[in-house]
């Protein structure tokens, strides 16, 4: 994986996130995110077995994730016990610019900024939560990192994933981002090349077993 696109994403999530500022290992880097379930990640630009082997091993401590650029079925037979897959993911990237964002009949928008994230969030009329997401910055003309869109059940396959995604890459490209990075689901990856995104490899999670339910990537 493109060591640049690795370390864009980790700056860039870790604004996202709030979490601490990343640690530059050999292999790539490690971060203190400090939740339940999720207290460090070790994100591999650059895995091989034996990497995966001694990390698996050694880092023992519930709440412990590795990311790595390989297929599950590749990195499944490296993996000590005690560690479960995450879903399957891709990493992404794509150009930025202005593009039309307005809401379907029925759906109000509302963005807002604090500490280089914009949010943005899709509601009813009502109230009740359509669709969100939210766009890291981590300095000036810096790469975005695109992260946690997500859709309601109840409100998919009405545009509003792509209405997200436009509002947020307008939001980056008017702070002066030039591209975008993102870590997409296999369900989010086909909506993302819709729009122009392009998939660069998988994306492979695990997490060291803990009773609290591991938190989305």
């Amino acid at each position: 994986m493109d060591a640049g696109l690795v370390r864009s994403w980790v700056e860039g999530w870790v604004v996202s996130r709030g979490a601490a500022p990343p640690v530059a290992e050999p292999w790539g880097f490690t971060v203190d995110v400090g939740l339940s379930g999720h207290v460090t990640r070790h994100v591999l630009a650059d895995a091989d077995e034996a990497l995966v082997r001694k990390l698996t091993e050694t880092a023992t401590a519930p709440g412990t994730w590795l990311k790595v650029f390989l297929p599950p079925r590749t990195v499944a037979p490296w993996v000590a016990p005690g560690w479960s897959f995450d879903d399957e993911g891709f990493l992404m990237s794509a150009p930025l610019r202005a593009a039309a964002a307005g809401a379907p009949e029925g759906y109000r928008v509302r963005t807002w900024t604090r500490g280089g994230v914009t949010r943005v969030l899709v509601a009813t009329r009502d109230g009740a939560l359509a669709a969100r997401g939210q766009v890291a910055v981590p300095g000036p003309g810096g790469t975005a990192v695109f992260d946690q869109v997500e859709t309601s059940a109840a409100h998919r396959r009405k545009g509003l994933g792509s209405l997200v995604m436009r509002t947020l890459g307008n939001a980056a490209a008017a702070s002066g981002s030039p591209a975008a990075v993102l870590a997409a689901t296999t369900e989010g990856r086909a909506l993302y090349e819709s729009l122009g995104w392009r998939t660069h490899g998988p994306l492979t999670s695990l997490f060291r077993d803990d009773p609290a339910p591991p938190p989305r990537t």
